[in-house]
């Protein structure tokens, strides 16, 4: 163990962060001290994300001649990043996409040893302790079977564990982790509070929304506000306040109105039927001899352990994945050689996959109005129709001020609300959200999950793959589970 300071390992002082000539973060003064576990908590675009990377080192403060970050490992104080950013693991949603964006598909076991050698491509032959340190890892994660398996293959919720792995593996000094519950079903979601709790030593911050995710050894709660920390105290001060300072004040929402343009007729046909559909992908199978029917009116939740298949199974259903020979996928109103393309005119889709193939669009409504094609950014200018639609959604959401912002300059949760706003933009009339909710705060997940409900209420079918079923809508009535074997039991939702 390195020597104890009473001075703080990280220090900010009178810091403010500029975007787009705004202040997205504003006078923050911030330590934390060896042995210190804090719970940041805020709602969307609130700066909890910005604010962990300017701990880390990823970000400048704006020059103010007031402003003072200072780092104090081993009773050194310094004011540079570099040589202090290895003794800190940072993990949030920006960086699982990164493998995404530049096809980093090394297996399991490679991408956790590079967290030994702060590497983001296996550069560095490990010593035979070395490799046991990182088996001990892949244990502790349950991730042994996987360790073959190549990173881009995983559903969402393995990456992050193996990324989590990957970030413990170089033993820091202070772990930075943004919503690192997301994605992590209850088992996995466990097994990470377990190792959080295991080391009393280890020095972390949480950026959450939900305080019955967290570790019960928090020792320290912080919350912010437009850009500011306005509270930020010790657990043992009040602790029966804690659920006081993680509640975040969100903006105040007028009731929801809904308008789709177009009325759905009532059918006798089911929207969708799957026959004797398996499914394989890079020759492994993922679903098995699947029976289902998506009658009209009927509002499906989609549940299962991390990597059964969830997000395999909605982009079945959208069209960007096939069955194998002999199964059988009918859409209603697209029959055999239909082109794709005009079911998906029909079908609105968002998922956190889709949330990194964003990462380099010009500004939200190019991201919005991508969403009237089916299509990852645009071949043509958009229209002044197209801006209109993409417009009308983005103000439904409340992201009109931040319409020309780049996904980088908002907040992951501001730029899953302008995924849903493409996925309306042409008022479908079947909506299949991967795990919408995540990454958003408690109210705005309220204002989703109502949003829903009044848009099932004219007409628009919902299927939807969650963890917690806290984020289902009231109107989805009907559970597809996934199993370990890869085939689905049907169930009626009894609350």
């Amino acid at each position: 163990m390195r020597p104890k300071t009473a001075h703080p390992l990280i220090e900010l002082a009178n810091c403010a962060v500029l975007l787009d000539g705004k202040r997205a973060l504003d006078d923050i003064n911030f330590s934390i001290r060896r042995g210190e576990r804090w719970a940041l908590f805020g709602a969307n675009g609130a700066g909890k994300t910005l604010l962990l990377k300017l701990l880390r080192g990823d970000i400048w403060p704006t020059p103010t001649g007031r402003e003072r970050r200072i780092y104090g490992f081993d009773g050194e104080r310094d004011d540079q990043p570099a040589g202090n950013k290895e003794r800190i693991a940072y993990l949030g949603p920006e960086q699982q996409d990164k493998y995404v964006r530049y096809d980093w598909n090394h297996s399991v076991e490679q991408v956790v040893t590079t967290g030994l050698f702060a590497e983001d491509i296996p550069r560095t032959r490990p010593t035979n302790a070395e490799r046991r340190a990182v088996d001990r890892l892949l244990r502790k994660f349950t991730l042994r079977s996987l360790r073959s398996r190549r990173f881009l293959t995983l559903s969402y919720g393995q990456r992050r564990r193996v990324l989590l792995a990957r970030a413990l593996a170089g033993k820091p000094d202070v772990l930075l982790l943004d919503e690192v519950f997301n994605g992590l079903d209850s088992v996995s979601a466990g097994a990470l509070r377990r190792a959080l709790q295991s080391s009393r030593s280890l020095t972390w911050v949480i950026a959450s929304h939900r305080l019955n995710e967290l570790p019960g050894n928090v020792t320290h709660v912080a919350r912010m506000e437009e850009g500011k920390v306005i509270a930020a105290e010790s657990v043992g001060a009040r602790d029966h306040h804690i659920d006081d300072l993680a509640a975040a004040k969100g903006a105040r929402r007028e009731k929801v109105q809904v308008g789709i343009k177009k009325s759905i007729g009532k059918r006798a046909s089911p929207l969708i039927r799957l026959s004797a559909v398996n499914l394989y992908r890079d020759y492994r199978p993922v679903l098995r001899d699947v029976e289902w029917r998506l009658r009209r009116g009927e509002h499906w939740a989609i549940v299962g352990r991390n990597g059964s298949g969830k997000s395999t199974l909605l982009k079945l259903l959208y069209g960007d994945l096939h069955a194998r020979l002999g199964g059988v996928v009918e859409r209603d109103g697209a029959p055999p050689g239909t082109p794709i393309a005009e079911w998906k005119q029909r079908v609105g889709f968002a998922s956190p996959e889709l949330q990194a193939e964003y990462f380099l669009a010009r500004d939200l409504e190019e991201v919005v109005v991508s969403g009237r094609y089916a299509s990852v950014g645009l071949n043509e200018r958009a229209t002044a129709a197209d801006r209109r639609a993409a417009r009308r959604w983005l103000k439904f959401f409340g992201l009109l001020p931040m319409a020309h912002r780049g996904p980088r300059a908002v907040s992951y949760g501001q730029m899953r609300l302008a995924l849903l706003a493409r996925a309306m933009i042409n008022d479908p009339e079947l909506l299949l959200l991967d795990e919408p909710c995540t990454g958003l705060a408690p109210e705005m997940t309220a204002y989703v999950l109502d949003v829903l409900d009044r848009l099932a209420e004219r007409g628009v079918q919902i299927v939807m793959a969650i963890h917690d079923r806290n984020d289902m809508p009231r109107c989805v009535r009907h559970v597809l589970e996934i199993q370990r074997d890869k085939t689905i039991a049907i169930k009626e939702r009894n609350d």
